[in-house]
């Protein structure tokens, strides 16, 4: 570790540049059914279906950072961490996502954000992370606009609540997910296949968003941002051929520009509303929405970033019976000669991370952003251990790093990028995966009392914000 802090600093990044992590509630808190907390649909999804989850793996555990975060907040300390991003549970504040307000979920946000200042560290609160209260889901989830008010109510609460020391507010983590998930791809609970709710689900999220802008505002925070986290996802097309070009445009459109546009400029791509109208797919809406999402554009976005989608023009003609999905207007393209992560199926492309940002400065206005996920997941992690119990993740730093060049040189054509956040900080239940893949800085040791060991990547992390480069 010493070699490392006497090496040159190639790539310097400026001062009071954002290092730090990020999770969610469902993934770390554990006490599924303790402090008051209600159900959320993770919690009965899994009761229903325990199959689903990877070994049977469930959330009422998970990391328990519910009664260990000043365990865990002094290791974030430790490794280098000036900020963190966590998410607010909505069904442990408020259990059935409408009602009285859980005094004892209170106390424990309160007493995180607490530590986290205490320790320097900047609280970044995200107000919605995949964990619909099962409450709310049952009277039809974001297909419901009673759903989008409660979720407004929520939002008001927690600025109410939390905003006198949380200055960095998120509506929501990866909007496009629960739509895929939940709506297209049966991979998050409701398991529903139906290109119309997806579409619907998308909508209302937009709403619930902007409303959510809209209580902010009148919070009025001093030294306030809000802002939301989106995976954008590059579309590459395999050619310049027209056809490819097409196909690449429309997931983009789909599958970024749905919520990127509304969120910073205000409004849907013509383009995107013409798709829909053609195939006879457009939302249902409310007078005033336009309006609506026109006035509350965000400060601030978050960036996720994983892998490029490549798509090709289609190969044949979809199925007429089939349901109608995305990948009606292109297929999947599998590049020659890509880098792959091969525990996660997912290629590795530094470069895209460029790219987005790129995208940003020159079609959003180079509005103020942030990496807010970028990260790693490898099975089997214990097989790089030594002999004093420490993983050996040199693939995770060289992941890293290779990102953080391509974002060093958008920095230095001008992209407003503020910060840099891992997924994750520590070894955290991944939904359906649950802890298949280990994405943390830090290891949790499911078979020793989750016992938490920082990997080589903690400390390697930790030299890097400590000398804002490396």
């Amino acid at each position: 570790m010493e070699q490392q802090l006497k090496q040159p600093i190639t790539y310097r990044f400026p001062a009071g540049f954002w290092w730090g992590s990020a999770t969610s509630a469902t993934q770390i808190e554990g006490a599924a059914n303790e402090g008051g907390k209600g159900k959320n649909i993770w919690d009965h999804w899994y009761e229903k279906e325990p199959h689903r989850f990877f070994n049977g793996v469930g959330p009422s555990t998970t990391s328990d950072f519910y009664h260990r975060y000043k365990e865990d907040i002094a290791l974030m300390k430790e490794i280098g961490h000036n900020s963190f991003r966590f998410s607010i549970s909505w069904s442990r504040l408020i259990p059935d996502g409408v009602g009285e307000v859980n005094p004892e979920a209170v106390r424990f946000y309160n007493t995180v954000i607490d530590e986290l200042l205490t320790s320097g560290i900047e609280p970044f609160v995200n107000l919605y992370h995949f964990d619909m209260p099962l409450a709310m889901q049952n009277i039809g989830g974001w297909e419901s606009r009673e759903v989008v008010d409660a979720y407004a109510r929520y939002a008001s609460i927690c600025f109410e609540l939390f905003g006198d020391r949380v200055k960095k507010w998120f509506t929501h983590n990866e909007p496009i997910v629960p739509v895929e998930g939940g709506y297209l791809y049966d991979f998050h609970y409701p398991n529903i296949v139906d290109f119309r709710r997806a579409v619907q689900v998308a909508y209302h999220t937009v709403i619930a968003h902007a409303k959510a802008v809209a209580a902010f505002r009148k919070a009025a925070i001093p030294g306030g941002q809000i802002g939301i986290i989106l995976n954008l996802t590059p579309s590459y097309p395999r050619s310049q051929h027209p056809a490819d070009v097409k196909a690449a445009h429309i997931a983009d459109l789909l599958f970024n520009r749905s919520f990127l546009d509304p969120a910073v400029k205000g409004e849907y791509p013509q383009d995107l509303i013409e798709l829909l109208d053609e195939h006879d797919f457009l939302p249902v809406t409310e007078a005033g929405d336009r309006e609506l999402i026109k006035e509350n554009t965000i400060d601030l976005l978050g960036i996720n970033y994983y892998q490029p989608r490549r798509v090709k023009a289609k190969e044949h003609l979809p199925n007429p019976d089939a349901p109608f999905l995305p990948e009606r207007f292109f297929d999947y393209y599998a590049m020659p000669g890509r880098k792959m992560n091969p525990y996660r199926g997912w290629e590795i492309y530094e470069k895209g991370i460029y790219d987005i940002l790129i995208n940003i400065k020159e079609n959003y206005g180079n509005i103020e952003c942030f990496i807010s996920e970028n990260g790693m997941g490898v099975e089997g992690e214990d097989r790089f251990r030594n002999e004093n119990g420490m993983i050996h993740d040199d693939y995770r730093i060289a992941f890293i790093r290779e990102h953080l060049k391509w974002v060093h040189r958008a920095m230095e054509e001008g992209v407003n990028v503020k910060g840099y956040h891992l997924w994750t900080f520590m070894d955290n239940w991944s939904w359906t995966n649950a802890y298949k893949n280990r994405y943390g800085l830090v290891a949790v040791d499911l078979d020793n009392g989750l016992k938490r060991t920082i990997k080589k990547s903690g400390y390697w992390f930790k030299t890097v914000a400590e000398n804002n480069g490396f």
